[in-house]
């Protein structure tokens, strides 16, 4: 069963304290795809924290992804990241 996006809020937040987390869950968009079929969810999450400045792009994504590592890919099947440095985020 899929996480709620309260649960993955509070994963993310205990990750990145003080960042801005906006999460959208996008698994009704994939309705019939192979790995929903089990009930594993689509989400979309967008942070911003000072973590990432001066991380590339996928040391963004890893750092994300370990938040929610046991949850992948049995109660989280696809995660789309947009993660940035206040910086990045004002600009």
């Amino acid at each position: 069963m899929r996480p709620t996006l309260d649960e993955i809020r509070e994963r993310l937040a205990g990750g990145f304290p003080g960042a801005l987390i906006e999460l959208e869950d996008d698994s009704h968009l994939h309705a019939g795809h192979e790995g929903a079929k089990g009930g594993a969810g689509h989400f979309r999450a967008r942070l911003v924290s000072g973590r990432f400045a001066g991380l590339s792009k996928v040391a963004r994504h890893r750092l994300v992804y370990d938040c929610l590592r046991d949850w992948m890919p049995h109660r989280i099947h696809a995660l789309t990241i947009d993660a940035r440095s206040p910086d990045e985020a004002a600009g």
